[in-house]
């Protein structure tokens, strides 16, 4: 038997062809659950890593998921807006049903030291990584609630590892849903509800350039970069019946990086 057969699944953050977030959709569905993913191409549109056919990949994935045998819904959406998370599981519902599975992959993220930090630019972190991922799980709790038990997981970016001198506001928003998700993992549990964070380490979705994967990869003591594939391994066993009793966890699946 599949291990997600007949539960839907929402994966926000599935934008590119490349992305941790496409693989997650991939998997999920060849293990037989109905997806919900999200996407916001403006946001991918001004990174530097962007790749113009990124800009309809949504379509694509789509119909790749559909060829595994489940139902596949999207939904352009800016998780920056306060009212997005209930309009996103609004959305869910009407178009799959109740989920059983969320994955808060979604993220913001822009380089900021601190002479770079201000109001603004760390706001715009806040919004997407603490906001709204916060407010997603919640909604997606009171939803389920009573009616069947749930999954969700958390992407951080290992700030419980080490310091990331440079990247200011981004740990300081991923370092509040690692503490966020212990705390709500408690407070949900009663209603089988496990809440768990997954650390993938760099992985190589099309952000890592010649020069900076020469610098991390002595880092790696598995010898190489990872890729999707190796996180999203971990991902479908917490979305899965057979991880019923690991909550709260921050999970770091990094080849060992250091």
């Amino acid at each position: 038997m599949k291990k997600c057969e007949n539960k839907i699944a929402i994966v926000t953050g599935a934008s590119r062809s490349k992305g941790i977030g496409t693989t997650i959709c991939r998997e999920l569905a060849k293990e037989g659950a109905d997806i919900f993913f999200t996407y916001w191409s403006s946001y991918d549109e001004k990174m530097d890593y962007f790749e113009t056919e990124d800009l309809k990949w949504y379509q694509q994935l789509k119909e790749e998921i559909k060829a595994f045998g489940v139902r596949c819904e999207s939904m352009a959406i800016d998780l920056s807006q306060p009212e997005a998370p209930r309009e996103l599981l609004n959305k869910v519902s009407e178009t799959l049903g109740l989920p059983s599975i969320l994955v808060n992959n979604a993220t913001h993220s822009v380089d900021l030291d601190f002479r770079s930090l201000t109001a603004e630019n760390l706001d715009a972190h806040y919004y997407v990584n603490v906001r709204a991922t916060s407010l997603l799980t919640v909604e997606f709790a009171k939803r389920i609630e009573g009616k069947h038990s749930g999954r969700v997981i958390q992407m951080v970016s290992g700030q419980d590892k080490s310091p990331e001198p440079g990247n200011l506001a981004y740990v300081a928003t991923k370092g509040a849903i690692s503490t966020f998700t212990k705390s709500i993992a408690i407070e949900l549990a009663p209603l089988q509800i496990t809440v768990n964070a997954v650390d993938p380490g760099p992985t190589d979705t099309g952000w890592i350039n010649d020069e900076l994967k020469k610098a991390l990869l002595p880092r790696f003591p598995m010898g190489r970069i990872g890729e999707p594939k190796d996180v999203v391994k971990l991902i479908i066993f917490l979305a899965s019946e057979d991880s019923q009793w690991v909550t709260g966890q921050i999970i770091h699946s990094d080849g060992g990086f250091f």
